[in-house]
């Protein structure tokens, strides 16, 4: 045998073999270029619609096609739907507080909570209280005398301890302020 027909087996056996593990396999069918093209319209048309609506519209029309396939084939949006959470913090920042109670376990082993309230404009303590039995009426209290009756910020975020009671709801609500308790079982959203 020359060497020449041994790199001219080679080279067929490889064609072969490629052209083998690149044939199509079946899979999801291929979506016409006019539909792909109508969903990118309808995308870039209505910003404010999703691959459902627009997956709908499309069944109204006729058109089966999967709505994953409507989602792969929308027009990419540039930036973000709406303001980052850096955004509204600068934005709100002045009429945000956040309080917090936290145990703290003495050398005695007694425990005392602290009540911390925190303004978010310049990061500023507006309250520190320490007491040994924390109720719904102290917590209340110490609101009132953190923020006054005059300068209370607009929203107040905290956790969802059953210390909030419902005297602590009614003060907050009386003063003006909307209460925000963090979601269940989110420590990452602590105050």
């Amino acid at each position: 045998m020359k060497p020449e027909t041994v790199i001219r087996w080679h080279r067929a056996g490889f064609r072969s073999y490629w052209r083998w593990k690149s044939r199509p396999r079946g899979g999801r069918p291929t979506v016409a270029l006019e539909i792909r093209e109508l969903i990118r319209e309808m995308s870039i048309a209505n910003p404010l619609w999703g691959a459902p609506r627009i997956h709908g519209e499309l069944l109204k029309l006729g058109i089966e096609i999967g709505q994953t396939s409507v989602a792969k084939y929308m027009a990419r949006r540039r930036g973000p739907p709406s303001q980052g959470w850096k955004t509204f913090l600068r934005n709100h920042a002045d009429g945000i507080a956040a309080m917090d109670l936290f145990v703290v376990p003495t050398i005695s082993f007694r425990l005392l909570y602290g009540l911390f309230i925190m303004g978010h404009r310049r990061r500023q303590v507006l309250w520190f209280g320490v007491t040994a039995h924390p109720t719904a009426e102290w917590i209340a209290n110490q609101i009132t005398q953190a923020c006054g009756w005059k300068q209370a910020p607009r929203y107040l975020i905290r956790d969802r301890d059953g210390a909030y009671g419902e005297v602590f709801i009614r003060r907050v609500r009386s003063m003006g302020i909307r209460d925000r308790p963090t979601s269940p079982r989110s420590p990452w959203q602590n105050a």
